[in-house]
């Protein structure tokens, strides 16, 4: 779910209401279509990912149904190692590093308690 994250493919925050993700699809759809370049890629955690039309419709329809949307908004809030890492430091094992990755796990389990999963 972190490499083909809908919010990752379509550039969106998970915020992004249904109408900013039609708008957000078509306008990326578009482009592709008439090969920009500067669109071809999308940033993740585990590094960029090439964008396709079909991951941009796929990430559309993902969106549409409310409980996968709620699983996507989830995973999209998992920092990118730009977000959260100096890039000296990713990829190496010391103690801040691995703090830093324990954090974004408890993040994630914050979440889940906010949301009434134990």
């Amino acid at each position: 779910m972190l490499e083909n994250n809908p919010f990752f493919i379509l550039g969106l925050e998970p915020t992004a209401t249904r109408h900013q993700v039609e708008r957000q699809g078509q306008k990326l759809l578009a482009m592709l279509e008439v090969g920009f370049a500067e669109i071809e890629h999308y940033q993740t955690p585990l590094g960029p990912r090439r964008r396709t039309s079909e991951a941009v419709r796929q990430a559309m329809a993902t969106l549409r149904d409310p409980d996968k949307r709620l699983l996507a908004e989830l995973w999209a809030e998992t920092p990118t190692p730009t977000q959260d890492c100096p890039a000296e430091m990713e990829g190496q094992d010391n103690n801040e590093h691995g703090s830093k990755q324990q954090s974004a796990v408890g993040g994630f389990a914050q979440a889940m308690a906010a949301l009434g999963f134990r």
